[in-house]
């Protein structure tokens, strides 16, 4: 009986040191499949961070293309006029010509002519300021190069350095830009130049 209890405490040491050996492997076989599923993991985690930094981006990069493009919409809406406004000042031009002459002098019948000229013209400015059309004409300011260009110059004594004498063509504006810039003489003390 003895022999049967030595052989039943061996069977056992044996069955736990192979239980050992198999718990070392399974162990060790674990460690390294978590080992290498973290390694995954940590993978997994800084591809989805980068894909998610990109869609970021992507949104960002959409938005800026909105914004853009309505800016682009509303400046294109807020001057679509200014081709058809460029082509009529020249009209407008020859309309203030026409209607400058003297009224005394004419006959009846062209001073009726005249008139309605002169009501066309009317009616035409009217149309023009409702779009936000609007004349530069600053005679007797100081001359601002972004309004006027300056091709004569007067050496007058009423007026100070730089001010607009005399507006030789009226320039006009289309809400806030600039369409044609007045053609004007300013003073200059001291000298004449009249190109």
């Amino acid at each position: 009986m003895k022999d049967e209890k030595e052989e039943v405490l061996v069977d056992k040491e044996n069955d736990s040191t192979e239980k050992d050996k198999t718990s070392k492997k399974v162990k060790g076989t674990n460690n390294k499949e978590i080992k290498k599923l973290k390694e995954q993991n940590e993978l997994l985690k800084k591809e989805c961070s980068e894909q998610l930094e990109k869609i970021k981006l992507a949104q960002a990069e959409l938005i800026n293309y909105r914004k853009r493009k309505d800016e682009e919409i509303s400046i294109y809406k807020k001057y679509c006029n200014q081709d058809i406004i460029t082509e009529l000042i020249p009209i407008i031009d020859n309309f203030e010509r026409a209607i400058s002459l003297d009224d005394n002098n004419l006959t009846d019948e062209l001073s009726k002519f005249l008139a309605g000229f002169k009501m066309m013209y009317a009616s035409l400015m009217e149309v023009l300021k409702k779009y936000g059309v609007s004349e530069i004409s600053r005679q007797g300011e100081v001359f601002d190069p972004k309004l006027e260009e300056a091709l004569m110059t007067d050496n007058l004594e009423e007026y100070d350095e730089d001010v607009v004498t005399e507006v030789l063509l009226k320039g006009y504006k289309l809400i806030d830009r600039v369409i044609r810039p007045a053609s004007v003489k300013i003073n200059k003390k001291g000298e004449i130049n009249n190109e």
